[in-house]
């Protein structure tokens, strides 16, 4: 029956853009989520070096989950040296910090390339993260705190690490859904609140604490990206339900097209682009921009691309009721 629908003209004009054949990759770019979700940044230099640590790592039969905590130790050691306003001491910082970025690519890169991806270290991958930014605010709060700042400036760090958290979550949200709908690169089971929370409730404090723990703060997690996409939920719900996750030709030459406008804004909501101004705030002595920063633009740019994303999500769940209704 699909065959035939994909077969009429709304959706047969779509297929013959569809390539008969997957070109092979290299051993390094297996290792990548996907080459379109990733930045200049991490294809040029993040990338490389992690593939490189992620061989070494398996060589030394390393878990995936022990690069991570690794990653975390050295981003947090980076933040309390942003304390310090002494610039060779930020320098050290910096350089622990990007070596901290390049251990984050690993975890997964070794995750991928020994086939140990878990939802448990993706849940651990994201806790490190944000531990390492807690350090970077901590640290830069307390170096404006002991000059005389005043005491505003808490609320100011705290503004801007919420925002942080709702940027990261609603940008993780796109390019997750982008890989499960638009690539073959990556099959894994889109995780909803509802399957989250009963999978929650299944565990007890007494017997699993430590996976109870961290799968409360994944559904904490998960439930504030479908709060800031409620469309995009829509959408991820019906491919499951519509497709039983067997996403047709169609729907993923569609997806791919609306959607690959946004990936390069989005990534501009990850890791690299706060780096690189931080640390060019730090060499100007103006750290306290950085809070600006996260309140002012990133917090723009990210009402934009929800804005464009719910209304690309709601053309799309028109699409696939139109096929559920026909079929």
């Amino acid at each position: 029956m699909f065959q035939q629908r994909c077969s009429t003209p709304e959706f047969g004009p779509l297929l013959s853009v569809i390539p008969q054949q997957i070109e092979p990759v290299s051993a390094l770019e297996a290792t990548y989520k996907a080459r379109e979700v990733e930045g200049v940044l991490d294809l040029y230099f993040f990338r490389p070096v992690g593939f490189r640590l992620a061989r070494f790592f398996a060589e030394m039969h390393m878990a995936p989950a022990g690069v991570t905590l690794l990653a975390c130790l050295f981003g947090i050691i980076a933040g309390h040296l942003f304390y310090y306003r002494d610039l060779h001491t930020n320098v050290v910082g910096m350089a622990l910090f990007v070596f901290a970025n390049a251990l984050d690519n690993a975890d997964g890169q070794l995750a991928r390339l020994t086939h140990r991806q878990t939802r448990e270290g993706r849940i651990v991958d994201s806790l490190a993260d944000h531990l390492v930014f807690a350090s970077i605010y901590i640290h830069l709060t307390l170096r404006y705190l002991v000059a005389g700042a005043s005491p505003a400036i808490l609320l100011l760090a705290l503004a801007a690490g919420i925002s942080h958290a709702f940027q990261g979550a609603a940008a993780d949200y796109y390019r997750t859904t982008y890989l499960y709908f638009a690539t073959n690169r990556s099959r894994m089971e889109l995780d909803s609140s509802s399957l989250l929370r009963s999978n929650f409730r299944s565990l007890t404090w007494y017997h699993q604490p430590w996976h109870r723990f961290l799968l409360a703060l994944y559904l904490n997690f998960t439930r504030q990206q479908e709060m800031l996409s409620p469309n995009l939920r829509k959408v991820r719900e019906a491919g499951g339900q519509l497709f039983g996750g067997q996403i047709p030709i169609w729907l993923k030459s569609r997806y791919k097209s609306l959607a690959s406008p946004a990936l390069k804004w989005w990534g501009l909501l990850m890791t690299n682009l706060r780096m690189l101004v931080l640390f060019a705030l730090l060499f100007i002595g103006q750290p306290i921009w950085y809070f600006w920063f996260e309140l002012i633009a990133l917090n723009a740019l990210l009402v934009y691309l929800i804005i464009r994303q719910e209304d690309m999500a709601d053309s799309l769940l028109e699409v696939a009721v139109r096929w559920r209704d026909s079929a």
